[in-house]
C-alpha cells in the first residue's frame, strides 16, 4: 500500500481493517505455538521483523521506489524501537508471567493513551462526544470479556509479585501509542512500505544484541524446534508483519489515529474466538457479552466519523 494525495477507497481502507483486526487478533496464537515450540522471545522478535523488513525491502526495490534518505530512516527507526520493539518486546516478554488475559486488557487501554497523547488534535477528538464514549465502553467490554479470568487472578497469593509486570505492560502500550502517533505525524517522502520496511529492519536488529544479553542462544537446540514453531514464525513473517503492519502503517497515514485504535478492542474479540474455535474452549454468557459491548464500540467510534460529512471531511483533511 502506498501513500497518495487523493482520498483512499473506501473499499481499500475496509479491507486494511480487516486485515489489522483478523490478522493480528490471531498472532498471539501463533506467538504462542512459536515460544511454546522453543523459539526464545527475542530471537523470535530478531527473526521475524528482520526477515519480513528485508522481505519487504527487497520488494521495494524491485518496484524501482527511493530507498536510502536519511531523514525517513531516522524517523522509521525511532518508530520501529518504540512500536515493535519496546511495546511488542514487553507484550512477549510479560506473557511468559502475566495471564494472557491480563495482557489482552492492558493492551487495550492502547485507544485511551492514543487520545491523551495525540496534543495536535485535542480540539477534534474531545469534541466528537460518541468517539470518547466508544472509547471507554469499548475498554469496559474488554473488562467484561475477560472478568472471569481476572477474578481468578486477584484470588491468587502471587497477585503482587504480577504488579510490575502489569506496569511496565502499562509503559510498553504508552510506548505504542506513542510511536504511533510519532509515525502520522511524521510524513515520510518515501512510500508507506519503505518506512515500514525500515521500521521492522530497525527494530529487529535491535532484537539481535537483546537476545544475546538474555543468554537465549546459551542452550537453544534449533533441531529440537517442531515444524509447528517454524510454522508459526513463518505466519507472522508474511501475515503479521509484512501483511498487517504495512496496512497498520498505511491507515495511520490515511485515518484518524482514534478510529485506526480500534484494533486493540477486535483484536482480543478474535484471540478468544480462535481459542473456541480452535482450541475448544467454551465462551460463557459473560464473555459474549463483552464481545458484543466491543463490536458495539468500534461500530460506535466509526460511525461518528461520518455522521457530519461536510464538518469531519474538512477537519480530517487537517489531521490527515
Amino acid at each position: 500500500m502506498t501513500t497518495s494525495s487523493k482520498s483512499p477507497s473506501i473499499l481499500l481502507v475496509v479491507i486494511a481493517f480487516a486485515i489489522v483486526y483478523l490478522v493480528w487478533g490471531s498472532t498471539y496464537f501463533f506467538i504462542r505455538i512459536a515460544v511454546q515450540g522453543g523459539l526464545p522471545p527475542f530471537i523470535l522478535g530478531a527473526i521475524r521483523f528482520t526477515t519480513a523488513g528485508l522481505l519487504l525491502m527487497s520488494w521495494c526495490i524491485i518496484k524501482g521506489e527511493k530507498i536510502f534518505v536519511a531523514k525517513d530512516i531516522i524517523n522509521a527507526a525511532v518508530t520501529g524501537a518504540l512500536l515493535l520493539f519496546v511495546a511488542n518486546g514487553i507484550v512477549i516478554w510479560t506473557e511468559q508471567t502475566l495471564p494472557s488475559a491480563m495482557v489482552a486488557i492492558l493492551v487495550s487501554s492502547a485507544p485511551i493513551w492514543f487520545i491523551l497523547l495525540d496534543k495536535p488534535n485535542w480540539a477534534f477528538n474531545f469534541k466528537l462526544k460518541s468517539t470518547i464514549f466508544g472509547l471507554a465502553i469499548g475498554f469496559a467490554g474488554v473488562i467484561l470479556l475477560f472478568s472471569e479470568q481476572i477474578g481468578d487472578l486477584f484470588k491468587s497469593s502471587d497477585t503482587h509479585s504480577k504488579l510490575p509486570w502489569m506496569l511496565l505492560l502499562v509503559l510498553g502500550t504508552i510506548s505504542w501509542s506513542a510511536g504511533s502517533l510519532y509515525s502520522k505525524h511524521k510524513h515520510p517522502s518515501v512510500s508507506a512500505s519503505v518506512s515500514t520496511a525500515w521500521q521492522m529492519i530497525m527494530a529487529g536488529l535491535i532484537y539481535i544484541p537483546v537476545s544475546f544479553l538474555h543468554h537465549e542462544y546459551d542452550h537453544l537446540n534449533w533441531n529440537q524446534i517442531p515444524a509447528s514453531s517454524w510454522g508459526a514464525l513463518i505466519y507472522l513473517i508474511i501475515f503479521g508483519s509484512i501483511t498487517a503492519y504495512s496496512a497498520y502503517v498505511w491507515l495511520l497515514q490515511v485515518r484518524p489515529a482514534t478510529q485506526v485504535s480500534t484494533y486493540a478492542y477486535v483484536n482480543p474479540v478474535i484471540a478468544v474466538l480462535l481459542g473456541v474455535v480452535f482450541a475448544g474452549e467454551n465462551i460463557s454468557f459473560i464473555q459474549f457479552t463483552g464481545l458484543a459491548i466491543i463490536l458495539a464500540s468500534v461500530l460506535l467510534i466509526n460511525l461518528a466519523k461520518y455522521r457530519k460529512p461536510k464538518v469531519d471531511v474538512a477537519v480530517l483533511a487537517e489531521v490527515e
